[in-house]
């Protein structure tokens, strides 16, 4: 891995630096900061045009193919750009799950039809995606889906429930996994579907979180239909496809993570040295941890997203979501004790809107939770990584 930067891609990081000073200085200056953690929906219209004006300049899709309207950026591109994109300060990214989701699943298994539809109104910011995988009963254990479609003519009929959906109330289409076969069980019988939100059938109510936001949703499917020839990956084969989307999930999308990290943790340390909480030696070392895990982070992301690009298999990507959440929820806790006594005070003014470290404090007691837990990240790594004996299973 090597982490020195090429004369090209030194002239790439002061071409996206220059264009976002110009940018976020001008007509979308007003957004800047906004959708942090625990924020997602702040100014959501604003950055929804933010979105489609990245898309119209080039910069939406860097890392997608030329052949599919993407730049066909680098690796090191790519991290180059999520680094600045944090340093300028840009809103919170919404298209998240179509850009780095939807539209490499997509790419892999879909048919031409469907890249032709989908994939440039991705990129543009013209269609929002959600993602239909958890349901009660199927988080962590995705393979206990029960959400079904059955055929009828030239189309499926869906019956079902997701939780924790993203976005749901703003999509306009949803990326479903459902079993397909009548009494299949675990992985077998599934199929990865492509469903439009907007349609009677569809029942989507806001969760509302600690933070006061409500990003997460439940969907209902009760008798809504998608066109039979929006299965992606062929019926049957939509575990395999799902499998595929985690791993896009794992992918460069992690940089611009750490890259937003380095902006709370900045945050935290300056207001550690503007109330003299940085004079205490157990914050301050607490702090030098905090900075050390971090960088970690961007090491560890780097070394396997390398290997990755260089088609070698790296264990190492096993660890990072543990990692990384249980390092967020402890920079919260760091936070609320930098803030002190405030940290449990509201202010009245603006609707009694907290403030943004208090949000993070809160956001980050789910990242042990969402996304695998951290008790089934801890199999993960001991089954497939350490090739540990597998847990015991029930029949």
């Amino acid at each position: 891995m090597d982490l020195n930067f090429s004369p090209e891609e030194n002239a790439f990081r002061a071409e996206i630096r220059s264009w976002l000073a110009e940018h976020l200085n001008g007509e979308f200056a007003h957004i800047r900061g906004l959708g942090g953690t625990g924020e997602q929906l702040e100014g959501f219209e604003e950055r929804i045009k933010w979105e489609q004006f990245l898309g119209q300049s080039g910069w939406a899709a860097i890392g997608w193919p030329k052949a599919f309207g993407g730049r066909g950026a680098s690796l090191m591109e790519q991290v180059i750009f999520a680094e600045e994109y944090a340093r300028a300060g840009a809103p919170g990214r919404l298209t998240h799950i179509g850009l780095e989701l939807a539209a490499p699943t997509i790419m892999a298994f879909g048919s031409d039809e469907q890249k032709a539809r989908f994939l440039p109104k991705i990129r543009d910011a013209e269609e929002l995606w959600c993602q239909g995988f958890s349901e009660p009963g199927a988080g962590s254990d995705l393979s206990n889906i029960r959400t079904k479609a059955r055929r009828e003519g030239d189309e499926w009929v869906i019956e079902g429930q997701k939780i924790w959906t993203s976005h749901a109330q703003h999509s306009d289409w949803c990326f479903l996994l459902c079993r397909t076969e009548e009494g299949s069980r675990n992985h077998k019988g599934l199929s990865f579907l492509l469903v439009p939100m907007d349609q009677p059938g569809i029942d989507v109510r806001p969760i509302k979180q600690l933070t006061g936001d409500a990003e997460f949703n439940e969907v209902f499917f009760d008798g809504a239909r998608t066109k039979a020839d929006l299965v992606v990956g062929g019926e049957g084969n939509g575990w395999k496809v799902a499998m595929a989307t985690l791993t896009f999930e794992r992918g460069v999308s992690t940089l611009a993570q750490q890259a937003n990290f380095r902006n709370e943790l900045d945050e935290i340390i300056a207001l550690a040295k503007a109330n003299d909480t940085a004079k205490d030696p157990i914050i301050r070392q607490r702090l030098a941890e905090a900075e050390m895990g971090l960088r970690v982070q961007r090491y560890n992301a780097l070394r396997t997203l390398t290997n990755a690009e260089s088609g070698t298999f790296s264990r190492e990507g096993y660890i990072a979501k543990i990692f990384w959440a249980s390092w967020h929820r402890e920079l919260g806790k760091l936070a609320m004790d930098i803030m002190g006594p405030e940290a449990e005070l509201i202010s009245q003014d603006h609707d009694y809107k907290m403030k943004r470290l208090q949000n993070l404090f809160l956001f980050s007691r789910s990242d042990t939770i969402y996304a695998g837990t951290n008790q089934v990240q801890r199999n993960i790594i001991a089954e497939r990584a350490l090739m540990m004996p597998k847990e015991p299973r029930g029949a």
